[in-house]
């Protein structure tokens, strides 16, 4: 949301924005004038009516001037001619700001759009300041010159509309060519009460809300209006049944404006942990700390942005780019925070994937961008992580700023009543993000639930959309009372069931209620702080310490955090860890550098409002999704405690460093950043988005001249909002370690230090793919940073192939991959096992009827109630309430003009049913174990990632076409299969396992139907295809080589020295062993046997390059070390040649041998050449009813080119595909020659059991898709 700063010192948008981008304040927003729509109706005259005489037009236009702040005349529709019963009608307030205005001069040309608000007097705390910039016209120019300007606006209009006409000709792509889904309206909104998990709570709700007046049941729906309460949002209450305004704060990494609280590592932080108990954990401390602190509703985790375009300003607020990934850690925080009794908001939903023409008034547009999509990606990647959070019982839901599909997504019925309400079966309610609704009926009828802060189309002017327009739309029926009874219901049924009805009642009646303000640090301070004139005042600030305490302390979750989050991505020469009393070559002290300001507190911590700037070390981004930080402990804090005073350490805390500074350093130590936020705050040139992926304020150029001039090896440190583009350093010989460090915290500091110097062990994980450059990442990845229609469009037409995907999509080197992360310790995978556990089906079960009926009312208004203000009642300015001034417009309108469709309930959806979908959906079809062996000298973590490649040549029914019989002149018409694309590989399921040394531990991951379904568009449902899939599981240090991405198995396999690589690795080994043997003359035996190994081994290279050279006669469709064809299958041809090769060294001798060797140390399986392979444990009699599974087989310990002391390893994500992965093939480890599961007589076995290996690596890597 975007939050206007509390600071004096700035606005909602800083001056040099307003100056960039002159909003459209005097905008008419759409639908505002549909005579239909009683509830968007204001209650001001409309000044050109003629009938009005000049006197009174200009007593009007005073009130307008003091009370509207000259924006009520472009919204105002109804017309009054009695000017004298106008005045009489309105409030004393009004009154009070009619006789200020008549001090007015007549030809005041003041700007009276523009105001402040002020502090009031013995308020000492900082608040909010708004300008509006309006036209300087006065009122004599207007009244005058009106028919002029009606005549000027009549021409600028057509002129517009040719304007328009050209530019979306201009701007338009051939249809043909989009795969956009335009908006589809699903009516009426599902109500909420039909799941057995929350029909209690809706029991209770009902009971309450039949007690409720209308008056009480607007108010829970309407937010008060900003700053009119003490949390950035506040709902009205219903005190006559007892239920409490509801306290609203962001989010997503600690309570945003309040005292005494965490601020935890970023979303994108904790997804680089990979480890699902800590980020529940994370959530947990998060739900009690709002808890403490007063908060109904946590606005938080977030998870959309998802990551599509790699620059968006908020993507740090989330988890990671990918939807498995973003939807289990939004899941377990959600599930942490509800353990609290605290709601938590699954945000922002849905396609909010940049700042730049989110909303209008940010941008001088006419209205905020549409993300155009279709249904597939929809469902398969963006809605995936929402559903998720849904699984797990998740009890708000905001909805986004853009338009969807060219519909508001807080009104888009389709995103919230069709998937968001019936198919994934969300109980809870719905809010809009902060000023995101943009009509009053449209929502209502659209889904929306919760009109958030209360206020309309603009800040604090206590003018809603909902609030007493809503009361007058259900009056006349313009929204139906089942639609208001089911919004009112869902928020009560929600408070319910997180058992807040439980809670100590506000005061006076208790000491529940928020805890803390956020508008002032004073303890007693203003209780509606956007009123001008209210003098309500009070104890606002109980200073409670929510931070936990000893064992419990919220710091130690936030420091776990911050440090699994560190992502290890090089780590030449075993520089990491550091020693703590480290020698100096030259023999005196130990000299270090510390360089870039990113290793200091600049400013301090919290010196710019919303973190809107980047000084000092970047430990989160910018906007609503921040909070004050209570300490920072910063990098360099940190390092002068970590080391041994006799340590020589000198810091440059700035970006421009001399090589000299550099020169006589024994280590360099580099910090650099790259920050970015929300759209509402421009900083250092970036407005929300950012402008590329380089590191800002000459990162690039400090670690280059560090990097080059350093007497030692230079580690750099990259706080960063996502990933940077590292090229221009990465290869640098000086440049020895690299970690991401993303954005940490608080313990920012301690986190860092702990994994430097390597008492946690180096164990994040990418949670997005490092490319090169950013064209790299897809023409759909790139930010819109100039409206390309006069309604900006963005087209998702890359929406399946985000992040990773788009890269094996395209076959693009990525620098680091998705899910790499190098470890201190290493691991090796053994013994996987895929378990089929369910029958296929192509379907999931049908949708089971509902037994339980959402609760019932009386579908008429109420018209025996009152409406209006009870007698004597203190009426707060600006504060919205739900009381009407009059009747005007609350006649039942016999109102037939609802929506196409709205009074003919939809056929529920077959993919619904249960929590996030249709519970078939969640059934496990399979389970995979897998060993994971830490092979290292040290204890450490690593991550197991599955993936899943769907089967080739899917297809479905596709539409009707004509088609010519061959054999005559007929034509029939018939359906033409429609091929269904499925990206390389799916992550479908991730677990993280710590092992000591030498310890080896089974994991267990499962598969549900829905891992193993895509989203039909025709049928609407989830459909598991035919066919086999492929199961790929990656340990994060498979030791290839040392090899970190796809080029490096390109040199491996296309290079004339491959066999000389593999040789002089195994000759590193040999010297191992000659080093650790005995002198009886063994050192030579092994040596001749070496060189006679050479021979065998060069003989298969000859054949191997002949199938290599018909490989590559098929280059057009080839999937091959990573060059994948264009249609994005393996042909039949390369198929055969697939098992032309395999044959080829079944035939060899050295094959047959090392078949023999497995076989007879009790393999079972012997060599298998098939590539396909069926699963493990499975009775393959039975295999017709089973979804059958490719397994790769074991995974094979590669050859490493040094020894057991190296502590790193390189992450490939690989297909193995290995020879004899039938049965239990033991398992050779070549980093230290770990063969004693073999029964070796002699030292010849011992050469054998290395070529045997060779040979699989050979053949897995030959066959790898990367």
């Amino acid at each position: 949301m975007p939050l206007p700063f509390r600071d004096n010192s700035s606005s909602g948008r800083k001056s040099s924005q307003q100056q960039r981008y002159t909003p459209l304040h005097e905008s008419i927003p759409e639908e505002v004038h549909d005579d239909r729509r009683y509830s968007e109706t204001f209650t001001l005259s409309d000044l050109s009516d003629p009938d009005l005489d000049d006197e009174s037009r200009i007593k009007l236009r005073r009130v307008d001037n003091a009370k509207r702040s000259n924006e009520a005349a472009a919204y105002a529709n109804r017309r009054s001619t009695d000017v004298e019963a106008y005045l009489d009608s309105i409030t004393e307030a009004e009154q009070e700001l009619l006789a200020a205005a008549r001090q007015y001069e007549l030809t005041d040309d003041s700007d009276d759009g523009d105001y402040t608000v002020k502090k009031k007097k013995g308020h000492h705390r900082r608040t909010s300041s708004f300008r509006r910039h309006t036209p300087r016209t006065g009122w004599r120019a207007y009244y005058y010159s009106r028919w002029l300007w009606r005549t000027l606006v009549v021409i600028f209009v057509a002129l517009g509309m040719m304007v328009w006409a050209f530019l979306n000709l201009a701007w338009s792509e051939d249809e043909s060519e989009r795969d956009m889904t335009p908006a589809e309206s699903w009516f009426p909104t599902p109500k909420g009460g039909a799941l057995e998990e929350w029909a209690e709570d809706y029991r209770k709700a009902e009971a309450l809300v039949r007690q409720m007046t209308l008056i009480e049941k607007i108010n829970i729906t309407t937010g008060v209006g900003w700053q009119m309460g003490l949390c950035v949002g506040n709902t009205g209450s219903a005190d006559l049944v007892k239920f409490p305004s509801l306290c609203l704060q962001d989010g997503p990494l600690g309570l945003r404006y309040a005292d005494l609280i965490s601020a935890f590592p970023a979303g994108i932080t904790t997804g680089a942990t990979w480890n699902r108990d800590l980020i529940r954990q994370r959530g947990v401390a998060l739900g009690e700390e709002a808890r403490i602190k007063g908060v109904n509703v946590l606005l938080g985790p977030s998870m959309g942005s998802l990551g599509m375009m790699p620059a968006g300003g908020r993507n740090w607020e989330s988890f990671g780019s990918d939807p498995v990934l973003q939807g289990v850690a939004a899941a377990e925080t959600i599930r942490g925070i509800q353990s609290n009794g605290v709601m938590a908001t699954a945000k922002h939903y849905i396609l909010n994937e940049q700042e730049h023409f989110r909303q209008p008034h940010e941008w001088g547009i006419a209205s905020a961008m549409s993300s155009n999509i279709g249904d597939r990606a929809l469902h398969e990647v963006f809605a995936w992580p929402f559903a998720e959070s849904i699984r797990a019982d998740v009890a708000s839901v905001m909805c986004a700023y853009q338009m969807v599909n060219n519909s508001h997504a807080c009104e888009n019925s389709k995103l919230l009543n069709g998937i968001l309400k019936d198919e994934m079966g969300f109980q809870g309610f719905v809010q809009s993000d902060w000023l995101a609704q943009r009509s009053g009926i449209n929502s209502a009828l659209g889904g929306l639930d919760m009109s958030m802060p209360g206020d309309g189309f603009h800040w604090a002017d206590g003018r809603s959309l909902w609030g007493p327009e809503l009361t007058r739309a259900v009056l006349n029926t313009s929204v139906p009372m089942d639609r208001l009874n089911d919004m009112v219901t869902r928020i009560v049924a929600s408070w319910y069931h997180l058992g807040q009805d439980l809670w100590p009642r506000p005061p006076p009646e208790g000491d529940g209620g928020p805890t803390f303000s956020s508008w002032t640090n004073d303890e007693v301070g203003w209780l509606h702080q956007g009123s001008p004139d209210d003098e309500a005042y009070g104890v606002v600030n109980r200073f409670i310490n929510a931070q936990g305490e000893g064992e419990n302390a919220h710091s130690i979750i936030a420091r776990k955090v911050a440090a699994e989050g560190i992502v290890l991505v090089k780590n030449d020469q075993n520089t990491l860890p550091l020693s703590r009393r480290p020698v100096s070559p030259s023999g005196g002290p130990y000299r270090v550098g510390v360089y870039g300001d990113d290793a200091g507190p600049a400013g301090g911590p919290n010196a710019c409002p919303d973190r809107g700037c980047n000084q000092g070390t970047l430990a989160m981004g910018w906007g609503s999704g921040t909070v004050e930080f209570p300490y920072l402990i910063s990098p360099i804090d940190a390092l002068n405690t970590a080391w041994a005073t006799e340590i020589d350490m000198h810091s440059y805390m700035r970006n421009a460093v001399m090589p000299a500074d550099a020169a006589d350093r024994d280590l360099c130590l580099v910090f650099a950043n790259a920050d970015s936020g929300e759209g509402y705050i421009s900083s250092g040139g970036i407005s929300g988005d950012r402008n590329n992926l380089f590191l800002q304020k000459g990162g690039d150029s400090l670690i280059k001249t560090v990097a080059n001039s350093c007497g030692g090896p230079t580690v750099v440190v990259v706080h960063a909002v996502g990933p940077v583009v590292v090229e221009s350093w990465i290869d640098l010989p000086g440049v020895a370690a690299v970690l991401f460090a993303h954005l940490p915290g608080q313990e920012s500091g301690n986190a860092l230090v702990d994994v430097l110097f390597g008492e946690v062990d180096a164990s994040g994980r990418l949670p997005y793919t490092v490319g090169k450059s950013l064209a790299h990442y897809g023409p759909g990845a790139q930010v819109l940073y100039e409206p390309n229609a006069p309604v900006p469009q963005v087209d998702f037409t890359d929406g399946l192939y985000i992040d990773h995907r788009y890269f094996d999509r395209h076959n693009i080197t990525p620098r680091f991959e998705f899910g790499y992360g190098l470890s201190y310790a290493t691991f090796e995978l053994a013994e996987l096992q895929v378990h089929a556990l369910q029958s296929k089906s192509r379907l999931p079960a049908s949708r089971r009827p509902a037994t339980i009926s959402p609760p019932a009312y009386d579908s008429e208004p109420p018209r025996n109630e009152s409406f209006f203000f009870p007698p004597g009642f203190n009426v707060v300015s600006k504060y919205i309430y739900p009381y009407l001034p009059s009747l005007d417009g609350t006649t039942p309108a016999n109102y037939t003009h609802y929506p196409i469709g709205y009074d003919k309930p939809r056929t529920p959806s077959e993919a619904g049913g249960g929590l996030g979908g249709n519970p078939s959906l969640f059934e496990e079809m399979a389970n995979v174990e897998v060993q994971v062996r830490n092979t290292g000298p040290r204890s450490g973590q690593t991550v197991v990632q599955m993936y899943v490649s769907f089967p080739e040549e899917v297809t479905e029914e596709g539409d009707w076409v004509e088609v010519h019989e061959r054999s005559s002149s007929k034509t029939k018409i018939e359906r033409v299969p429609e091929k269904i694309d499925f990206p390389v590989r799916v992550l479908r399921n991730f677990t993280k396992v710590a092992l000591e040394p030498g310890e080896a531990q089974t994991v267990s991951m499962s598969l549900s139907r829905k891992d193993l379904s895509y989203w039909s568009v025709r049928q609407q449902n989830w459909v598991m295809p035919e066919g086999d899939f492929e199961i790929w599981p990656t340990v994060i240090d498979l030791l290839r080589k040392g090899m970190q991405n796809r080029d490096d198995i390109k040199k491996l396999l296309l290079n004339e020295s491959t066999m000389e690589i593999v040789i002089r690795g195994l000759k590193e080994m040999l010297d191992g062993l000659e080093g650790n043997g005995s002198s009886d003359g063994s050192a030579d035996f092994l040596r001749e046997l070496f060189n006679e190994f050479k021979k065998s081994v060069r003989a298969l290279h000859g054949e191997m390059q002949q199938i290599r050279e018909a490989y590559r006669n098929d280059q057009s469709r080839l999937r091959f070390l990573g060059l994948l064809p264009q249609d994005h299958r393996r042909s039949r041809k390369l198929r055969k040649l697939q098992d032309h090769f395999t044959d080829v060294v079944e035939k060899t001798d050295l094959m047959r041998k090392c078949a023999e060797l497995i076989t007879r140390q009790g393999g079972g399986g012997g060599s298998r050449s098939r590539m396909h392979v069926d699963p493990v444990g499975v009775d393959t009699n039975s295999i017709a009813d089973t979804p059958r599974v490719r397994s790769p087989g074991r995974q094979l310990q590669s050859l490493s080119t040094s020894q057991v002391n190296r502590q790193t390893r390189g992450h490939r994500h690989g297909r193995a595909l290995f020879i004899a992965d039938r049965g239990k093939a033991n398992v050779v480890t070549a980093g230290g020659l770990d063969i004693g599961s073999i029964d070796v007589a002699s030292a010849a076995a011992v050469v054998q059991a290395i070529k045997c290996l060779v040979v699989r690596e050979m053949l897995s890597a030959f066959l790898v898709v990367e």
